[in-house]
């Protein structure tokens, strides 16, 4: 006798929802059962999803998200000449969201990482030295990763950047804002310490 199973196309949809990511069998399956029983909302969330694929594309000087060949920070005239580069264009936002920075950006697109076959010649390297020798930019911040990668990317964007005659400074680390020094682990309290500052009066 025969068990009782989904069709094999709501298993399909099930397959290519588990793709996304974060989404285990049994959230994909959830998502899939909402979608056949809300009318109209699968093809309404296809329409979404050509409009995006179609109407998104990567501004071709800093490689954020724009609907255009330029992005609206590139194409912001009264931003600051400082670059801040970011492994990829999903870190941008949480930096511009603060309200601090007030510069431009450039999406490497990744970072080193010998062990995934990952060199420079697959990042944005190219068009970086590019923007340095066109454009003011008088300082670059490198807000990478601090994992082993991340270090070694910045090192090297350190080294390959030096002679160009522009300040490189990478993020400050430390303490969290809000954290304990129970919660803090040997390198953060280290990298606390190092960068330690003077502690205002007022």
């Amino acid at each position: 006798m025969k068990n009782a199973d989904y069709p094999e196309p709501f298993r399909v949809l099930v397959r290519e929802l588990r793709r996304l990511p974060g989404v285990g069998p049994r959230s994909a399956e959830r998502m899939a059962l909402w979608l056949l029983e809300e009318s109209g909302r699968p093809t309404l969330l296809a329409e979404a999803l050509g409009g995006a694929r179609d109407g998104v594309t990567r501004c071709t000087a800093c490689g954020f998200f724009s609907e255009s060949e330029t992005c609206g920070v590139c194409a912001d005239t009264g931003r600051e000449p400082i670059l801040c580069v970011v492994e990829r264009a999903t870190d941008v936002l949480p930096i511009e969201r603060t309200g601090a920075f007030r510069g431009h950006y450039h999406v490497l697109g990744g970072r080193l990482s010998p062990l995934e076959h990952v060199g420079p010649e697959d990042l944005r390297l190219r068009e970086l030295t590019m923007r340095l020798e066109n454009g003011p930019y008088r300082e670059v911040i490198l807000a990478l990763s601090t994992d082993v990668e991340g270090e070694a990317t910045a090192n090297y964007l350190a080294q390959l950047l030096a002679p160009r005659g522009v300040s490189v400074t990478r993020l400050a680390q430390g303490m969290p804002a809000g954290g304990g020094l129970e919660n803090a682990d040997e390198l953060t309290l280290s990298r606390a310490l190092s960068g330690r500052r003077q502690a205002s009066a007022s």
